[in-house]
């Protein structure tokens, strides 16, 4: 994730389940060392808890740069975290985040929905009354049946891979339905657990209670696909617009970018989130993030969509100029980075050689790769973040807050699974992660010394989910070590590890379990956890979890995560969003006009 950072749904819905938001999560750090509440200016970590330059002026436009390209921009399948943060401008759900720094930015409000659900008793049906004017880019109205087909397609990961697959084990957990590609009612609308009784109504019933299902409707993909409009694999060429903004005609250019323009159809009478001030939208990928770095700082790039943190060069400048430091964050971002631990590849399917590798690591430098204490994140022990309930900041099965690398128990775990003179690994990296390649690089000088002997290949991010999520291609290429990064898809146990653990999360292309997890007893406590109301119960669940995790030594964690990001002084309402741990796309305007 890669994936992303999501968030928390409403009190009143948490409360209808039984839960309550402060136990579905809590918060990230808010993070105000040198900064805070500055009454909406400009200051370090400023906008971590405020709307920095707040305003309502409209026109200019946005210019934002990536050294990341999309990983789909058809909203089922897009699983990066910046990426579900770009697709608030042109996707629309029944429920989306509040447009809100701090905790307020972690409740759902209806979207397209008139207001939040009518639950039934037993809490498996969930009933939605559509807003009326709502129209797709193209004049036409969107319906129930927009919403259902578009839902449907989270089913066809057989030709549209790469997101997340929750639904089809809450709505249809036996497997009955094939997807919409495959769908014998004539209106390719056979999901039988989603009804449309109406154009404005849609009522979904699920096999049994599940307190998560609320925060899926909030993903890109369970927003409306117009099923005349589809094109299955190539969709995410040209996706239809539900928002604000739409696709520029032919500005999708892989590789290169993209660019919005104002939707004329979309009537913000009928939208409480978005305000949609800049008239076009630039989104520009470069394969140089120190230019990039160098061009947010002389003020002709806006924002790096990608919000992970500027390079070493810009962040020393940043952090030693008070006038750069006035336009810069830190925060918290809700992600762990780490390397997981192949066992589909030997001799990683020996548990004691994945010790042996975590052992070897060193936490301090792999923390100082990624940008030390300040700008990189805290010594990671574990796999499941401050932010998830269930957390313990004191569970370090591997002595990991000492900082150092631990040679003799690497030589002892060595000697344990038959490799006492080491053995040879690949570390699979992301070229276009400069952070990712520096901690594989210190990863490989750790493991040297303990006779672990590693490779570093790099590949093309944007091609993750068929290179290193594919697990076939994993183990015809080798490749032991795999570093990645996750956010949570919504702040509960389930919806930061079970695409990490859950032996039901392994797809062909698109997978994210880069250990491979296959725990029956994992597996289980995920389906205790999914039927647990009680939020306290429910956490604890997960607690046992990234125990079991951290007990089979699949993953090995860095760092939890912070990420040192630069804003162009004349961006207006710009905040952090708790959500997704970065500055909250969608609300942002620029103060000249240009």
């Amino acid at each position: 994730m890669s994936r992303k950072t999501r968030a928390i749904a409403a009190a009143g819905v948490a409360l209808a389940l039984g839960l309550t938001t402060a136990a579905c999560g809590g918060s990230k750090d808010d993070n105000k060392s040198g900064g805070g509440s500055t009454g909406g200016k400009s200051a370090y970590n400023a906008a971590i808890t405020d709307v920095v330059n707040p305003s309502t002026t409209k026109g200019g436009t946005l210019n934002l740069w990536s050294a990341q390209d999309a990983d789909f921009w058809d909203p089922a399948r897009a699983y990066y975290a910046f990426v579900w943060n770009l697709n608030r401008l042109y996707t629309r759900k029944l429920v989306d985040y509040a447009a809100s720094p701090g905790k307020a930015g972690l409740e759902l409000q209806p979207d397209l929905a008139q207001a939040m659900p009518e639950i039934s008793a037993d809490k498996k049906t969930y009933t939605f009354k559509l807003r009326s004017g709502i129209k797709f880019d193209d004049g036409s109205p969107i319906t129930s049946k927009d919403i259902k087909y578009g839902i449907e397609r989270v089913w066809a990961s057989d030709v549209i891979s790469g997101g997340p697959v929750y639904l089809p084990g809450i709505l249809d957990p036996k497997g009955e339905y094939k997807g919409p590609y495959k769908d014998t009612d004539p209106n390719k609308l056979g999901l039988k657990s989603v009804q449309t009784p109406d154009d404005s109504t849609i009522v979904f019933t699920l096999a049994k209670p599940t307190s998560d299902f609320i925060y899926l409707l909030a993903m890109p993909g369970s927003g409306p696909v117009p099923q005349k409009r589809d094109k299955g694999a190539q969709y995410t060429t040209a996706p239809a617009s539900s928002g604000p903004y739409m696709f520029k005609e032919g500005s999708i250019q892989p590789g290169k970018g993209a660019t919005w323009v104002r939707n004329p159809n979309w009537d913000p009478a009928t939208d409480p989130i978005r305000k949609a001030l800049p008239d076009q939208i630039n989104f520009t990928v470069t394969t140089n993030a120190e230019d990039m770095d160098n061009r947010l700082m002389a003020g002709t790039v806006d924002l790096d969509a990608g919000q992970t943190g500027v390079q070493a060069t810009a962040r020393t400048k940043i952090l030693q100029d008070p006038t750069l430091k006035a336009n810069a964050d830190t925060p918290t971002t809700g992600f762990l980075r780490y390397a997981g631990l192949a066992t589909s590849v030997a001799p990683l399917d020996n548990i004691e050689c994945r010790k042996a590798v975590i052992y070897a690591a060193d936490p301090t430098s792999l923390q100082t790769a990624r940008g030390g204490p300040i700008a990189g994140g805290d010594i990671g022990t574990s796999m499941l973040p401050p932010n998830i309930a269930g957390s313990d900041a004191k569970y370090d099965p591997f002595n990991r807050l000492q900082g150092k690398p631990q040679v003799e128990e690497a030589t002892k775990a060595l000697a344990a699974c038959g490799k006492p003179n080491g053995f040879d690994v690949t570390i699979a990296v992301r070229n276009n992660k400069p952070a990712e390649v520096k901690t594989a690089e210190a990863l490989q000088a750790a493991l040297k010394a303990a006779k672990i002997n590693a490779k570093i290949e790099q590949y093309d991010g944007a091609q993750q989910a068929s290179i290193t999520g594919a697990p076939d291609n994993v183990k015809a290429k080798g490749y032991g070590i795999i570093i990645g990064g996750w956010g949570a898809d919504y702040p509960t146990g389930a919806g930061y590890m079970q695409p990490l653990a859950d032996s039901r999360f392994i797809p062909k292309n698109g997978n994210y379990n880069l250990s491979e997890i296959k725990d029956p007893a994992i597996d289980g406590l995920f389906d205790q956890a999914a039927g647990e109301t009680d939020p306290a119960k429910a956490a604890e669940l997960y607690n046992q979890i990234n125990h079991k995790i951290m007990e089979g030594a699949y993953y090995l964690p860095f760092v939890v995560d912070k990420a040192l990001n630069y804003r162009n002084p004349r961006l207006t309402n710009a905040y952090v969003h708790e959500a997704f741990g970065m500055i909250d796309f969608q609300a942002l305007g620029v103060s000249d006009g240009k």
